[in-house]
């Protein structure tokens, strides 16, 4: 997609930063890959919890969580599951979480992102220390059994095409800020992002 020459972007006078200094966190992104069962979005929903909480009760986090299933409802409505669609799917994404970052926020995003190409894209749109990968790695075989949706089940019989891990390919992280096991407790794996957010400085 080509810009028009006509089309410039408009500095306004109250920038990220200044957003910044009345909170008490940084803002960012943290992104949640992994195959579908992995435990992406109980986990956000787990750590949004647990920071909601630390807002009640010590200093404001805003925070904001974006899902998959959910943006398919609307800003994503008319994207199917082919793999441009799929591009164009974690494009969007990005740019929305992109503008929430510069509003202060800390954006938690759920989506299976399956192409290494689109989450390095993504990424490289960001300032250093915003863009934070959270690889949940959980073997296929658990993230089968678990199977909330049935979509594995429906992927198997052929009744689902390109499907992530089964007829279409899911390129593990090669680098994330966060390796993490997808088999242990929520409230373990929980607390190892704390403890990468309280270490970087995000808030705390």
């Amino acid at each position: 997609m080509t810009i028009q020459n006509d089309i410039v972007w408009h500095s306004h006078s109250i920038e990220r930063k200044d957003r910044e200094a009345i909170q008490a966190h940084q803002g960012c992104v943290l992104w949640f890959t992994g195959l579908s069962g992995s435990g992406k979005s109980t986990l956000a929903n787990a750590l949004e919890q647990v920071l909601y909480q630390y807002s009640l009760h010590r200093k404001p986090i805003r925070t904001y969580l974006l899902d998959g299933d959910n943006l398919r409802h609307g800003l994503c409505a008319d994207l199917g599951f082919s793999e441009t669609d799929r591009h164009e799917n974690i494009r969007r994404v990005g740019e929305v979480a992109k503008l929430m970052v510069d509003a202060g926020l800390i954006v938690l995003t759920a989506f299976i992102s399956p192409y290494q190409k689109d989450r390095k894209k993504i990424r490289d749109g960001f300032n250093q220390g915003q863009f934070i990968e959270i690889f949940v790695d959980t073997p296929l075989t658990i993230c089968e059994s678990r199977d909330p949706k049935g979509l594995y089940q429906k992927a198997r019989r052929g009744e689902l095409k390109q499907f992530s891990g089964i007829d279409s390919p899911y390129e593990i992280p090669s680098n994330p800020e966060l390796h993490l096991d997808g088999t242990l407790p929520i409230c373990e794996l929980t607390q190892q992002i704390l403890t990468y957010l309280q270490q970087h400085q995000i808030y705390g």
